[in-house]
């Protein structure tokens, strides 16, 4: 399945989850079965660590379909850009999406600014481009306010610009031929809708 094929397969998916017409499949113990041998999602998840965000739901997908990486801010930090390595480079995904939300608390966080700890503090410097970038008015794309809702959506298109630039596999998989190249593409997800908007990467 190429990049095109994956994402349309993901936007019936949400429009499903979002009429309440989930179809419930690939999750019984065939496809259990089917699956002790080997792995072939279609698509790569970065996702907030978030509990009202859950991708296979989201998305109605099965076991199996979804390479889902989950971190507070969904953010390209070593261990997330190392997943997804795995899954572009051993499991020939071609397709990553970078999934933010409706009120983050990673963002709201990184927007506060003060101490948190030193683990979450670490983890806060990844966000602090989006907040920055909002804040200044330095960005593609014209948000019309400098909410947390702004800063999510700005750190979902940096953070797939951070896969690129920190990853020699990603760029060589970019490269690819057309129906055969990686896409990156970043979205949001609706908290109140359960809608997963898709973004641009250049605003």
């Amino acid at each position: 399945m190429n990049s095109e094929q994956a994402l349309a397969r993901l936007k019936s998916g949400n429009t499903r989850f979002v009429n309440d017409k989930l179809d419930g499949q690939l999750q019984d113990s065939v496809r259990r079965s089917e699956l002790t041998g080997a792995q072939t999602p279609y698509a790569i998840v970065l996702s907030c660590a978030d509990s009202r965000v859950v991708p296979e739901l989201a998305f109605d997908t099965g076991l199996g379909e979804l390479f889902v990486i989950r971190v507070a801010g969904n953010i390209a930090n070593t261990s997330s850009i190392a997943s997804i390595e795995y899954a572009v480079a051993h499991l020939g995904v071609k397709l990553i999406v970078v999934l933010g939300h409706q009120s983050c608390g990673a963002v709201t966080a990184a927007m506060a600014g003060g101490d948190n700890g030193y683990n979450l503090n670490h983890l806060l410097t990844h966000l602090q481009p989006a907040v920055n970038a909002v804040a200044e008015g330095n960005t593609d794309r014209d948000y019309g306010d400098q909410s947390v809702d702004a800063v999510v959506r700005e750190n979902a298109i940096r953070t797939g610009q951070d896969l690129v630039a920190r990853s020699s596999i990603i760029q060589e998989a970019i490269q690819g031929s057309r129906d055969q190249a990686l896409q990156i593409i970043p979205a949001w997800y609706v908290l109140d809708t359960g809608v997963v908007e898709f973004l641009s990467h250049d605003g």
